[in-house]
């Protein structure tokens, strides 16, 4: 069973505006949105208690995807629906013996995904362009900083989904350009900081 969306780009309030068509897309897996709805829940009780987040927005990530498929969601706290969605990369590290299976991993120089939720803080420019900090907010994922763990783009990451696996990064959220570019108008056009929410 597919479940469907009706995605409509629209002005999200007061803080950013897509230019794009509106188009319906075949977007999750009844377990792949059940696992999604577990996390927004998670982060509604956080944010409900930490007035610093954002209400309005946040991202997820469902690493259990595979790679060359979308992952990567912005999500509409207020209205209950995705966004948004683009690719995303893992960390090399994380890689198994069986493609497609992650390890993951808080370690320095571990190369891994780290799973958890993630505060997105200011940009800076590195090298690969502008890129977001990011903080850990949970066990799992607290050497971000330590281990420069950042949100950023990659000129080796497709825009379209593909039938294969795409390139890894070194343990980063790693983004196609294009999807880095709307990312960027929604944080910088927040009033408040937005959270990420990266699971399996």
């Amino acid at each position: 069973m597919r479940i469907f969306f009706l995605v409509l780009f629209v002005s999200l309030c007061s803080f950013t505006t897509y230019n794009v068509t509106d188009r319906e897309e075949e977007i999750l897996t009844e377990l792949e949105f059940n696992r999604l709805t577990e996390h927004v829940k998670e982060i509604k009780t956080f944010t409900s208690e930490n007035n610093k987040y954002s209400k309005k927005i946040a991202f997820l990530v469902d690493m259990r995807i595979k790679s060359g498929k979308n992952r990567f969601f912005v999500y509409d706290l207020q209205n209950d629906k995705i966004l948004d969605q683009g690719l995303v990369a893992h960390g090399s590290g994380s890689e198994t013996a069986v493609r497609g299976d992650l390890k993951f991993s808080n370690l320095p120089n571990s190369n891994c995904t780290s799973l958890g939720r993630y505060s997105i803080e200011k940009s800076y420019k590195g090298i690969f362009g502008k890129a977001f900090r990011l903080i850990g907010l949970d066990d799992t994922n607290n050497n971000a900083l330590k281990r420069a763990i950042v949100l950023h783009y990659y000129s080796a990451v497709p825009y379209d989904e593909q039938d294969y696996y795409i390139s890894n990064s070194h343990g980063c959220p790693m983004v196609n350009e294009t999807f880095f570019k709307r990312l960027e108008k929604i944080i910088e056009g927040s009033d408040s900081k937005i959270m990420l929410s990266v699971y399996y």
